[in-house]
């Protein structure tokens, strides 16, 4: 949870109502865009599949109003399918025998079991967090008994502790911790003691283990002993024991404006995640999942910033195939009050009001449980998204105007929109790739900067519609015709064989007598690789160092496709021999900026002669900050090195070290393609 937030919440533990009300905010025609944006949405480029438990909200011990029916009420009809307890750092400190949290607050009628019938009245499933800090796994393991097998609550997921690596091992704490030995090694060994203790008494369990976000502290951190940092360190150890990791997410940001350009790491930040999973997790990785368990936005966390970052947030995440995301959380308490937007922003956490004061009453937030605009986002993206929809790629060509588009078995497009310009209107004009909507107008739901409600209506259509100010738009559409008969989807491809300029894909089978097209992604748009008959496909012509996102069609002899298949994403190699190659090392890292060292050495028969090594970073959250033993530029995202006087001439065999410090503010990816006075070199 946020630094802070406990503080706030001990403000929100009467939760005392107060008199105040959400106004509207005038539209004005005059805001209207003449240029309109290019919204594109591909049904081609399928991403994932959404879980029933993807939309989720954290309930806290020492909020009065857990479990209520007017709560339970209100998340029932925001579509919530998971509920987290018993709250952030608290859970490190709740001992839920006695129902105690030694050094925190709890509130009356907040124990498990009201918890439960709170969730059971949401149908919600709960996403328990057993005490790491300050308990046991004998402790929790009597959890699960008492859950699972005394009262039959089928409680399936469960984390071991909160937000670990805050305590103290990388110089700052608040995450409570008994265990003399703080290091990520001690953590992921009792992992695996909490692991085996719990699933013996309920095999069926799911345990979750606490990593960092990537670009979020203290990743990137190795502390004093240790192997790696903490995310390679416990993916090592504990990988075979555990069947998802957690991921908290609080990006900050100095505006309203700032904080909503932080969703746009999301795809960076899954890739880097995915990919420790893989290099350090062992065997069988695959099945681990990701939850986002904590997330709010740096500014406006009650106002249209809050709501367009959950919905921005929220769609992403699930797009890469994160089971649950949960909103820190349903009450938190007063903060610093500002105006955003025009609206009365009271700096709380809380998706719903506590309907408390400041400490001389002059400001009060509005009746206790009132909806805040992040509660309305939630509400529209269950709307948007449902149990068994494929998310799908889409884009636009405008940066304050965002798109995601899903796609339901009956055939049924949706599609969220969503304009974080605080100030003008923006018409969109909408092209589908792979689908034909009916010309039928869509139901369009809107939720509009300053409302206390979403509105719907059947208006625009398909093509084109008109987006009021820091607005979300949900358009739902049917299909000009039947989609029944159409084929199955293939599976998830794997692939094998990977060069740097070719890749061996290979799919389960949709059906008999369908051909096969392979696409690539190409931000919304799909590149078709080729097609075939057979379940396996060669793709070539690819770039080393380079990151593809691959799906497969199925289409049959009448011409009807099926369903995109799952994403496959995959890197190039570099080329097996070459006259050059090069050897990357990161030496050190200080979680905004690492140094890094490069070997260049001729593997040539002739000597290289002045000599530019060029590299292009992987993300726009990466930049050059200075280097060594040769001449630095950057260009876009292109880096060059040239030699320094003593370096200039690489005789065959001779190697030529150069050094660099490498700045990021967003998820850091190493640079994986280096080119050598135009030729692709050998990477190791």
């Amino acid at each position: 949870m946020p630094q802070g937030s406990v503080r706030r919440a001990a403000g929100a533990l009467a939760l005392f109502v107060a008199a105040g009300a959400l106004g509207s905010l005038p539209l004005s025609s005059a805001y209207a865009d003449p240029a309109p944006t290019n919204v594109t949405v591909n049904t081609r480029a399928g991403l994932a599949t959404v879980a029933d438990t993807a939309l989720g909200v954290n309930h806290a011990i020492w909020d009065s109003q857990l479990g209520t029916n007017a709560v339970s009420d209100l998340l029932g009809a925001a579509g919530v399918g998971m509920l987290r307890y018993p709250g952030g750092s608290y859970a490190d400190i709740y001992h839920w025998q006695t129902h105690t949290a030694p050094g925190g607050y709890v509130a009356p009628n907040t124990d498990f079991d009201t918890f439960m019938a709170g969730a059971q009245r949401v149908g919600a499933q709960p996403m328990i967090i057993a005490n790491y800090g300050t308990g046991t796994a004998q402790e929790a393991a009597e959890w699960v008994r008492y859950a699972n097998i005394t009262k039959g609550y089928h409680a399936n997921w469960w984390t071991i502790g909160n937000e670990n690596y805050g305590n103290g091992h990388y110089g700052t704490a608040w995450e409570a911790d008994d265990h003399a030995d703080k290091s990520p090694k001690q953590y992921a060994q009792e992992v695996v003691a909490y692991a085996q203790a719990m699933k013996a008494v309920d095999p069926n369990i799911k345990i979750g283990a606490v990593l960092t976000t990537p670009a979020n502290w203290p990743d990137g951190l190795v502390g004093a002993g240790d192997a790696g940092t903490w995310n390679q360190v416990v993916l090592s150890i504990a990988g075979p024991s555990i069947d998802f990791v957690d991921l908290h997410w609080y990006p900050g940001g100095g505006s309203e404006a700032d904080s909503l350009t932080k969703p746009a790491q999301i795809d960076d930040i899954m890739y880097v995640v995915k990919d420790q999973i893989a290099k350090y997790a062992g065997a069988g990785s695959s099945r681990i999942g990701i939850s986002l368990t904590e997330l709010n936005v740096g500014v406006g966390q009650n106002t249209q910033p809050g709501a367009l970052f959950l919905a921005e947030t929220y769609s992403k995440m699930i797009e890469n195939g994160v089971f649950t995301v949960d909103w820190w959380n349903v009450h938190n308490g007063m903060g610093n009050v500002s105006t955003i937007g025009g609206q009365t922003d009271y700096n709380d956490f809380g998706m719903l009001s506590s309907g408390n004061c400041n400490t001389d009453g002059t400001v009060c937030e509005p009746p206790l449980n009132t909806p805040f605009a992040p509660y309305y986002a939630l509400k529209l993206m269950h709307s948007f998204i449902r149990p068994g929809d494929q998310l799908i790629r889409a884009g636009t060509d405008n940066a304050l105007v965002t798109a995601h588009a899903a796609r339901r078995a009956n055939g049924d497009l949706t599609v969220l929109l969503l304009n974080a310009d605080p100030a003008a209107s923006h018409s969109v004009k909408i092209a589908y790739e792979g689908y034909t909507p009916s010309a039928t107008a869509p139901v369009v739901e809107t939720f509009l900067n300053g409302a206390a409600g979403i509105t719907s209506a059947q208006s625009g259509s398909a093509a084109a519609q008109t987006l009021a100010p820091y607005s979300l738009t949900v358009l739902t559409l049917h299909p000009a015709t039947s989609t029944s008969g159409a084929p199955k989807a293939p599976g998830r491809p794997s692939v094998s064989a990977v060069t740097d300029r070719t890749a061996t894909l290979t799919w389960p089978a949709s059906q008999n007598g369908v051909k096969y097209e392979v696409y690539r992604q190409v931000g919304a748009r799909s590149e078709q690789l080729g097609e075939t008959t057979s379940t396996s496909f060669t793709a070539g012509n690819l770039t080393p160092g380079t990151r593809y996102t691959v799906n497969v069609v199925a289409r049959d002899g009448s011409g009807r496709a099926s369903w995109s298949s799952p994403p496959l994403t995959f890197l190039t190699g570099s080329p097996a021999t070459s006259t050059c190659s090069v050897h990357f090392t990161d030496t050190s890292d200080w979680g905004s900026g690492y140094v890094g060292n490069i070997d260049i050495t001729n593997t040539g028969t002739a000597a290289i002669n002045n000599w530019t090594l060029t590299f292009t970073w992987p993300t726009p959250w990466q930049s050059l900050g200075s280097g060594w033993n040769g001449t630095w530029t950057q260009t876009g995202a292109t880096v060059r090195v040239t030699p320094a006087d003593f370096n200039t001439n690489l005789a065959p065999g001779a190697t030529a070290s150069v050094g660099f410090v490498g700045n990021y503010n967003g998820p850091n990816i190493f640079p994986a393609a280096f080119t050598l006075n135009g030729n692709a070199c050998t990477v190791s």
